[in-house]
């Protein structure tokens, strides 16, 4: 398929780029419906979430579908790793805080968490949740306050209210109106998106 260059559309490939907070990045352990991982990838673009870390030692990564994804899986760039050890060290040598959503004692309300900072959200599987040795190893855990009789959210929901809960904070202090990419590193993402 040949993509068509013009002036509207890299207007807007550029207006995209720019807004990515590239501060921000989402880890997946083990999540293995595509329909989820489809949704969480359409919610990690329109956050403007450049990078998902895929952590996948138990599961197989699912097969994407264009259609449940929307062509969000070719906008977000992907990592991937076979275990926790390697993904978190990987992650602390870029600089990030490791937040880890756990329902648990310990935990923290979402609305405690500075999502400001440069964080990655660690998500965990639809039946077991997150592992103990990410958990454990994790800078902080936290957990969305549920009210209901059943204490769980569907993952992808839980994603999109997580990564929405810190779209809110880095808005209210003008982080998307300040890219933190070179004019050259734009540009050079503008060639190579038109061409996708």
């Amino acid at each position: 398929m040949i993509c068509i260059r013009t002036e509207r559309r890299t207007n807007k490939i550029r207006s995209v780029i720019k807004a990515r907070q590239s501060s921000l990045k989402v880890v997946l352990e083990n999540i293995h419906d595509p329909h989820n991982v489809s949704a969480i990838f359409r919610t990690c673009d329109a956050a403007g979430i450049p990078k998902v870390s895929l952590l996948y030692y138990l599961e197989s990564f699912p097969k994407i579908g264009k259609k449940s994804s929307a062509s969000a899986f070719k906008w977000v760039e992907k990592e991937r790793f076979k275990n926790v050890r390697d993904c978190y060290n990987h992650l602390r040598e870029e600089g990030f805080k490791i937040y880890a959503s756990q329902i648990s004692d310990d935990a923290k309300y979402i609305y405690d968490i500075d999502f400001t900072d440069k964080v990655a959200i660690v998500l965990g599987n639809e039946h077991r949740g997150i592992s103990d040795e990410a958990a454990r190893l994790a800078d902080e855990r936290f957990l969305i306050p549920m009210y209901g009789m059943v204490q769980s959210l569907n993952v992808s929901v839980s994603a999109a209210v997580i990564i929405y809960e810190a779209l809110r904070q880095r808005r209210f202090n003008d982080m998307y109106e300040k890219s933190t990419l070179s004019s050259k590193e734009i540009a050079e993402l503008v060639t190579k998106w038109s061409n996708k």
